[in-house]
């Protein structure tokens, strides 16, 4: 794992269920135990973790524009969670009362050889993954 990667999860953990004076939605605590229960699986550690809307994705690169080949979560109002992706274009996968349930559909659905993250962008991920391919 890389410094970019821990120090992003780091902080992440450090701030998710924290309110602000703007932020006191019902969403907090849902949405910090969903990235406790991510935190401590090793699979998801070794990926860049990007959040937004309540939800947390996961990348294989640390750098914007993130990989979008990785399942993610979402938090809804009623404390439950949802499973969709990999993009915002796909089904949603399922929903569960559990971040636990939730953190393992996404671990039974990573592409193969998933991880550690790349340091950069997506794009230069897939000309680092098509090099590689090609010697």
């Amino acid at each position: 794992m890389t410094n970019t990667v821990e120090a992003a999860w780091r902080e992440l953990v450090a701030t998710a269920g924290e309110p602000s004076l703007t932020n006191r939605s019902p969403l907090l605590e849902p949405f910090a135990e969903l990235v406790r229960v991510a935190h401590a699986e090793p699979l998801l550690r070794q990926l860049y973790p990007w959040t937004g809307m309540w939800e947390l994705h996961f990348s294989r690169c640390t750098e914007f524009r993130h990989t979008w080949d990785i399942s993610y979560i979402g938090t809804l109002g009623d404390g439950r969670y949802y499973v969709e992706g990999p993009s915002r274009s796909s089904p949603r996968i399922a929903e569960t009362d559990s971040a636990q349930a939730a953190i393992a559909m996404v671990i039974d659905r990573l592409p193969p050889g998933c991880g550690p993250a790349f340091i950069g962008s997506a794009d230069e991920l897939a000309a680092h993954e098509k090099a590689r391919d090609t010697r």
